[in-house]
């Protein structure tokens, strides 16, 4: 019986981690250019072919490695060079930390051949996979040959065969797709090209080069009153974005970048991502301090992460919150848009309209263009045809439409009632109808309730009811247009008796304030003075 126990590991161990976890072209070809970046490159070249010498070649200007660096660091899986201490000649923090990611390389391809120089001695080296596959000794021990000084340039050039993926390269889909795995620096340049055509220069850009931003917020700036206490909150830094028209489901949520890799794929972190809000909105955020902590909380291919941890769970709350900030500001910001929209083709300034309208009846309007806003099933004709009939139903200053005042008392009245002075509107609605009675009847007499004596009632100067008959022909009967005359007169007298004299000499603010003299009291005031204008314009003399 052995004396220890002993850990082996299989050639399926680089099956499950390279071939299965990295089983798609941008994730593998990701790792590669992550590797790159952590050797201090400033430009990558990715070179597909798919002709009939189909490969995949990667070559970066980096640091490059010696033969004992291949042997100690890169031939080692699982290796965390952070826990090493290693010094990047660049000072760039490295984006892999698990010692997994040269495993993508079986992803793509069989054959491994990768050549490195750091600018002294090289070494060029194969990985086999069929050879690892029946490798019968402890340690695979791929063959290789060094490289003389001045033979090799600095960096590192891998070259893979015997593709998995028999058929062609979609370069730009290929293109787009990594430039959303990174959020690169102006130091960092990666070119992608097929057959040697021209390359594509993948940087932050191309993330959302097929995107048009109708808003977009900094999310420092954006989350500024944040009254969420998180101690990272200014160690975020990104930027959200939102469209005009719905996202496609693969452009939504936000990606979290750590030091220029992506680490959790694009969510929007709430407990439910139903709103509206979520069809239109993107973004990228850097936390970059998740690096930092001394648990890994990155899952290995950097898809998401852990979030049933406790310092990711009050990462998620904050940044939740902040989304609610941002999408409270999208709501207002869109509403304003559309609301200025179409106000210029209604001709309705819908801002102006609103203020106008009473609290009760605002309130109801503002939640009806709010729903006509919020339901993308109604093209913006039905929008603006909506608002057109909205306003006519409510226009400005409804109530005092809705009492469907004569002319004459609404333009004495019109410009006192919207500036609320509403005493003074029924006072100047009140002297344009005694100034018309006036005219209208020649009176002599000095006193406005005199007057109205004078001339109204029966058998006086004015008579109100003279042309009106019963529908078959016939005259009223004469106590009925008595009773008329008697009630221009008595109704003409009383409203100068009974709401212009009492208050006549009060303050205004005062009659507003204490509500003496409410807009309601205008209101009914301006509408018996609509009625006796009206008869006043019927009048005849005898």
């Amino acid at each position: 019986m052995s004396d220890k126990l002993v850990m082996t590991f299989e050639a399926n161990t680089i099956k499950h981690l390279g071939v299965k976890m990295y089983s798609t072209m941008p994730p593998a070809l990701a790792e590669l250019i992550a590797n790159a970046y952590d050797a201090c490159a400033t430009e990558v070249h990715v070179k597909l072919y798919d002709d009939h010498n189909k490969k995949v070649i990667v070559e970066d200007n980096g640091t490059g490695m010696s033969f004992k660096q291949v042997n100690d660091y890169f031939l080692r899986i699982g290796r965390n060079r952070r826990d090493e201490n290693q010094e990047s000649e660049c000072g760039r923090i490295p984006t892999g930390k698990k010692g997994l990611g040269k495993l993508a390389l079986f992803g793509i391809g069989d054959i491994i051949n990768i050549t490195t120089c750091q600018g002294k001695e090289g070494v060029q080296f194969t990985l086999d996979w069929a050879e690892i596959l029946n490798w019968k000794g402890k340690d695979y021990a791929p063959k290789f040959n060094l490289i003389p000084k001045g033979k090799c340039k600095k960096g590192t050039t891998i070259t893979l065969t015997n593709l998995k993926r028999k058929t062609g390269f979609p370069i730009e889909e290929y293109a787009e797709s990594i430039a959303k795995l990174f959020n690169f620096k102006d130091d960092f340049v990666v070119y992608l090209s097929l057959n040697n055509g021209k390359p594509i220069k993948i940087d932050n850009k191309l993330k959302y080069e097929n995107i048009t931003p109708e808003f977009s917020w900094d999310i420092q700036q954006a989350v500024g009153d944040n009254d969420e206490n998180y101690e990272e909150k200014g160690n975020i830094q990104g930027s959200i974005i939102t469209t005009e028209k719905p996202l496609k489901a693969n452009l939504r949520g936000v990606t979290l970048f750590a030091n220029g890799r992506m680490v959790n794929s694009a969510e929007f972190f709430g407990p439910s991502e139903s709103s509206h809000f979520y069809s239109y909105a993107t973004g990228w955020l850097n936390i970059d301090f998740i690096d930092n902590w001394d648990e890994d909380v990155i899952s290995t291919n950097r898809q998401s992460i852990d979030w049933e941890n406790e310092k990711t769970a009050e990462l998620r709350k904050y940044l939740a919150s902040c989304l609610a900030i941002i999408e409270r500001s999208w709501r207002e910001r869109r509403r304003e848009k559309k609301t200025d929209s179409i106000s210029k083709k209604t001709n309705v300034n819908v801002k102006e309209w609103l203020k106008t309208l009473p609290d009760g009846v605002q309130q109801n309007v503002e939640s009806i263009v709010t729903m006509l806003d919020d339901t993308p099933e109604l093209s913006e004709e039905t929008q603006q045809k909506s608002i057109r009939i909205i306003h006519e139903l409510i226009p400005e200053y409804p109530n005092l439409h809705w009492r469907h005042l004569h002319s004459e008392i609404q333009g004495a009245s019109n410009k006192d009632y919207q500036s609320q002075d509403y005493y003074r509107a029924f006072e100047e609605a009140m002297k344009r109808y005694i100034s018309a009675t006036r005219k209208k009847s020649n009176s002599s007499n000095t006193t406005d309730s005199g007057m109205m004596g004078e001339v109204f009632g029966r058998g006086k100067s004015l008579i109100t009811s003279k042309k009106y008959k019963k529908p078959d022909g016939n005259d009223f009967s004469t106590s009925t247009l008595e009773n008329i005359e008697e009630g221009q007169k008595f109704l003409s007298m009383g409203i100068l008796a009974g709401a212009r004299n009492p208050v006549a000499h009060e303050e205004i603010v005062d009659l507003r304030e204490s509500k003496l003299f409410s807009e309601r009291d205008c209101l009914d005031f301006l509408s018996l003075l609509s009625h006796l204008f009206k008869r006043l314009e019927d009048a005849e003399k005898p």
